[in-house]
């Protein structure tokens, strides 16, 4: 196989890879809408909860159904507190059921449960309960760059990694490129979010427990590892190909696992039970 055939086959296959990385943590992770599925009557009602809110006011649950027979009632509390459940009715718009949570400050969390009523039946919606986080506004010029340049990233740590394996001779820029877009969407665009999400530039190690933050920065170590051993010695690629392994697995971890959050067991009692 010639070069030039090997190159783009090289390139064709990290693209595909790497979309279907980011398919992975679009749809995977805390934050998400939970997919839920149940059957009330003869009606099967098949929709989202959402997870996460940036508004200034109460989330709203929506479900969409249009059957006005069927009613329906949220059970909430915070998450982490000694609060106990509070119950409301959902009310009915047009074809929609719309109930409001109480809202919280920044990286407060609420836990609810819907029930589906019809007549004298009486439908669980969600098994689990669906945790929802607050969260701060985050400008579309800081949160759209962070994600094309963490997943460029991504794209160059595959890349590199398959130059490595097949002794590619550009090994040693796509590690630099890899570093860069790794600590700019990592580690400068990262903090930032937080930021604007959860008020901290930082919540890993060792001022907390944030995968996200944890994880950019052992990935960025290892390849930082891999570029001096490369400075050193252009034939020793092992550490670059352990690098983007690395990366790979930081790319699997769910987004926003284990991220900021309150735990109101631990403020004091009118802050936990919010009188």
């Amino acid at each position: 196989m010639n070069n030039t055939l090997k190159s783009w086959l090289i390139w064709i296959f990290a693209i595909l890879f790497t979309v279907v990385i980011a398919g992975y943590q679009r749809r995977t992770g805390p934050t998400y809408p939970m997919h839920v599925k149940k059957e009330i009557g003869k009606t099967v009602i098949k929709t989202e909860l959402i997870r996460t809110y940036e508004g200034q006011d109460g989330a709203k649950v929506i479900l969409n159904i249009p059957d006005t027979t069927i009613h329906a009632k949220v059970q909430f509390r915070k998450f982490k507190s000694y609060d106990n459940w509070t119950t409301t009715p959902m009310v009915r718009k047009g074809d929609s059921l719309i109930a409001s949570l109480p809202h919280l400050e920044i990286s407060g969390k609420v836990m609810y449960y819907i029930t589906l009523m019809k007549g004298n039946e009486r439908v669980l919606l969600n098994d689990n309960a669906a945790i929802l986080r607050y969260k701060g506004y985050i400008p579309a010029f800081i949160l759209l760059p962070h994600i094309l340049i963490i997943f460029l990233a991504m794209l160059f740590s595959t890349i590199t990694g398959l130059e490595a394996i097949t002794n590619g001779k550009h090994v040693f820029l796509y590690t630099w490129i890899t570093i860069i877009t790794l600590f700019i969407g990592g580690l400068i665009l990262g903090p930032i979010v937080q930021k604007c999400s959860f008020g901290v530039y930082w919540a890993g190690w060792p001022f907390g427990h944030d995968l996200t933050d944890n994880k950019s920065v052992v990935a960025f170590i290892f390849w930082v590892i891999a570029l001096v051993v490369q400075y050193r010695n252009r034939e020793k690629k092992f550490w670059t190909i352990i690098a983007s392994i690395v990366l790979l697995i930081v790319f699997l971890i769910p987004h926003s696992m284990l991220g900021s959050e309150i735990d109101y067991t631990k403020l004091p009692k009118t802050e936990q039970t919010g009188k």
